[in-house]
């Protein structure tokens, strides 16, 4: 679904299309799976619903997991796609998947990555408090 596109991001396509929500989503398996290929390291146990970092265009977003979203769908809230050049959705469009310390970076310019809560160490494992 995704390919290596630089040492910051995956690129992939992905179906844009609005939802109600307050926050973007894509279906959950498929976002359980995507962040345990791209976001876990594989040292001991890992959280797989942390939100994975996406970019539309110009704009950067974490997006979590839902059991109602297609697969392969990217369902942003409406007030997202006014700025886009997203028409007649869903629309096939290309998306950026960042990788790992990328995402970490992102999440921790805006304040949603915080180091484990346990004590561990920081990893640099993106992780999202819920």
């Amino acid at each position: 679904m995704f390919e290596v596109f630089s040492r910051s991001y995956y690129l992939g396509r992905l179906y844009v299309t609005p939802t109600d929500g307050n926050h973007p989503v894509m279906h959950d398996e498929q976002h359980e799976r995507i962040n345990e290929e791209v976001y876990a390291t594989g040292d001991g146990l890992e959280r797989l619903d942390t939100p994975l970092v996406m970019k539309l265009e110009t704009r950067h977003f974490p997006v979590h997991g839902a059991a109602d979203v297609p697969t392969n769908t990217l369902a942003l809230p409406e007030s997202m796609l006014e700025g886009t050049d997203v028409r007649n959705p869903p629309s096939l469009r290309e998306v950026f998947l960042a990788r790992r310390e990328r995402a970490r970076q992102l999440l921790a310019f805006t304040g949603d990555w915080r180091p484990e809560r346990d004590g561990s160490p920081d990893d640099g494992h993106p992780t999202a408090g819920t």
